[in-house]
């Protein structure tokens, strides 16, 4: 994709917003250990916490896309970073379970306003042929936030455990400033009410899940449901797993996802375009979803630190690869839908994100390899699935 100088400034200024927000999500990851020792909390309640931020971007998301076709896609952006903010602010000053639930739960009302708005606007500015490679570079953004975040909070927590989270307030503060004033709207007024008047504006989550299991669509939307739900359930407890199995420190958590998700992350921009000319969209789903389900197994038997280097990366690379796939390969389908597929996307990224890391910490407590066993075996699931839509897609599409 060519990229027009304006064009190419908008494109990183919604990368680096989305970058902040998915970031914030994983920052407590690699301080989790050091959470439960001082407040004695068990790996359910850790599962939980992480949890909650997604559960009130699942409510809101399926409104937050509609209403980013009505107001537009700039508003739903600032206000989602200011409120992200807040929220890091929150969990840095909290001293309490409760406060540190709000924290989560309002940063997940941001999140809701941020991503499918951002979604939606790369399909406002970008055509039929650009749109993957739009997609890639936000997912690619997406996905390096929600892994890079436990790294840069194992970084930043050598200068206190609190820091990460201030840092993380500030930053998309000014994010939110500089989208304020600088990022032009996606559509024009008119184009905004015109497709406000088609939407269902009486549409609950209930009915928008129940229109999305009608749709040609659906079950593309389970696999982004099935692919949050593992790299979620792999994630919650990485930190914990390698503290108590291998003795790790936050600093040592930080360097295993930070090497992975730069890695990942250069090989996703450089070669994803080849990667759906050569292969396809199916084809490059189902052997990414094998290649995550097979090495979160294979985690279970990484007994050093650079075999779960390695382990880690791999697992890391095919969700990056995966993710703007599967959005390239929804919005394709969607037609006209791009703001309701944006927000399906990311609702369904949250029931990965709410279901993943709850059952992960009730299995953790039971038996710390048991997250991994589960997680492999869904992704696994996932490839049958997978290899039906597939076919089922080449027949519509043909």
């Amino acid at each position: 994709m060519k990229v027009q100088p304006r064009k190419k400034s908008t494109m990183f200024l919604l990368m680096f917003n989305i970058f902040l927000a998915f970031a914030g999500v994983g920052l407590v990851i690699p301080i989790m250990p050091t959470y439960m020792r001082e407040l004695g909390i068990s790996g359910q309640t850790v599962g939980f916490l992480v949890a909650a931020f997604s559960l009130t971007q699942l409510l809101l998301s399926p409104l937050s896309g509609r209403l980013s076709d009505r107001w537009g896609r700039k508003k739903m952006i600032v206000a989602g970073m200011f409120i992200f903010a807040i929220s890091e602010f929150i969990f840095g000053i909290a001293n309490s379970m409760l406060v540190l639930y709000v924290s989560r739960l309002l940063g997940g009302l941001g999140a809701a306003l941020i991503t499918p708005s951002i979604m939606a606007y790369i399909a406002d500015i970008t055509t039929t042929n650009e749109r993957a490679k739009g997609m890639g570079y936000i997912s690619a953004a997406i996905s390096t936030g929600f892994i890079i975040g436990p790294g840069i909070g194992g970084f930043v927590a050598e200068y206190g455990i609190r820091v990460p989270f201030y840092s993380a307030a500030a930053a998309a503060g000014i994010a939110g400033l500089f989208t304020l004033f600088i990022l032009p709207e996606s559509m024009s007024a008119e184009e905004r009410n015109k497709k406000w008047r088609k939407a269902d504006k009486s549409e609950s989550l209930a009915r928008q899940l129940i229109k999305s299991y009608k749709a040609p669509y659906f079950i593309g939307l389970v696999i982004v449901f099935v692919l949050a739900l593992g790299l979620s359930s792999f994630e919650t407890v990485f930190g914990l797993y390698v503290d108590i199995k291998y003795g790790f420190t936050p600093q040592d958590i930080a360097k295993i996802i930070t090497f992975g998700t730069i890695l990942g992350a250069v090989v996703q921009i450089t070669v994803f375009g080849a990667l759906l000319k050569r292969f396809g969209e199916k084809m490059v789903i189902s052997i990414c979803i094998v290649v995550a389900g097979v090495f979160l197994f294979l985690t279970l038997y990484a007994n050093s630190y650079w075999a779960i280097v390695v382990v880690t990366f791999v697992i890391f690379l095919a969700s990056d690869i995966l993710r703007p796939t599967i959005s390239t390969l929804l919005s394709k389908l969607a037609g006209e839908e791009q703001g309701f597929i944006a927000g399906m996307n990311s609702s369904y990224t949250s029931l990965g994100n709410i279901a993943g890391p709850s059952i992960t910490g009730v299995l953790f407590d039971v038996n710390i390899d048991f997250p991994y066993i589960f997680a492999a075996f869904a992704m696994l699931v996932c490839f049958v699935i997978s290899v039906r839509w597939g076919k089922r897609v080449a027949l519509k599409m043909n």
